[in-house]
């Protein structure tokens, strides 16, 4: 198993990426391991925010797996194989619960890809980010939508053409990341983050990911109509009648999930 699954009492899923021997490659093995993990997460009514993480000390991910692009295999075959990449963008995104990146070490390639496609990103100081493929005659093909979408058009621009990494602080500068700490403060901050999350109405929380995800592409007039009807279908639930109810009466509400 090149991917490690845990759920604990208070919600929290953690996806570990668990293939030090490759820096976490992502191969097509990985990658399915890994979409396998966010759709048991999404099926389980008991988890309420997926943390992604991995087991290298220094590396979170170091893209793909550069050995696939050489192999001796017909070509429609490599084609296919990167479906993989779509399956799981779209899973993430449409998983309904949300999500942290714990970025403890270097995040490259298309593990960048996958970091964005996740709601938060939570760094250590130590950690960079980056797009080298063009280093070694490849593009990043695959994770560009999520770039353009995540960083403005000219760093952007930057990191496809030059293949430079970044560092922690630069990231959290231009919109990578959300949060840099020290390295020795990764795992607190991280689990602040997840357990403020977890602690949310998972109806509510629902409804406005999956509104955050559709939206995103949207005309703004469009935009705005769908967005006016999920304010009015969250409007119908008791989770929000609940909680407007606990904060004028200062108390923590009780989720019903309805």
């Amino acid at each position: 198993m090149r991917v490690r699954y845990e759920a604990s009492a208070d919600g929290v899923a953690t996806i570990t990426l668990d293939d030090p021997g490759t820096r976490n490659a992502l191969s097509a093995e990985l990658l399915g391991e890994l979409l396998a993990a966010v759709i048991r997460a999404g099926d389980d009514a008991a988890v309420r925010c997926v943390v992604l993480a991995s087991s290298h000390p220094r590396t979170f991910s170091s893209g793909a797996n550069l050995a696939g692009f050489a192999a001796d295999t017909p070509l429609i075959a490599k084609h296919e194989a990167s479906r993989r990449f779509v399956a799981l963008f779209r899973a993430i995104g449409e998983l309904g619960k949300p999500t942290i990146v714990k970025a403890g070490g270097h995040v490259l390639a298309g593990a960048l890809g996958i970091a964005l496609a996740c709601d938060l990103i939570v760094a250590s100081e130590s950690a960079s980010f980056g797009t080298p493929e063009i280093d070694v005659g490849a593009f990043p093909f695959m994770i560009m939508a999520l770039i353009y979408r995540n960083v403005g058009r000219k760093k952007a621009n930057e990191l496809l053409l030059l293949g430079e990494r970044i560092d922690a602080r630069e990231a959290e500068r231009i919109g990578i990341v959300n949060r840099v700490v020290p390295d020795e403060q990764l795992d607190a901050a991280v689990a602040q983050w997840a357990g403020r999350l977890a602690s949310k109405s998972p109806l509510i929380m629902r409804l406005g990911k999956d509104a955050m995800h559709r939206q995103m592409d949207m005309d703004l007039a469009d935009a705005l109509d769908f967005l006016r009807g999920q304010l009015t279908i969250a409007h119908s639930t008791e989770d929000l009648a609940e909680g407007v109810s606990a904060f004028f009466e200062k108390r923590e509400p009780q989720w019903k999930g309805r």
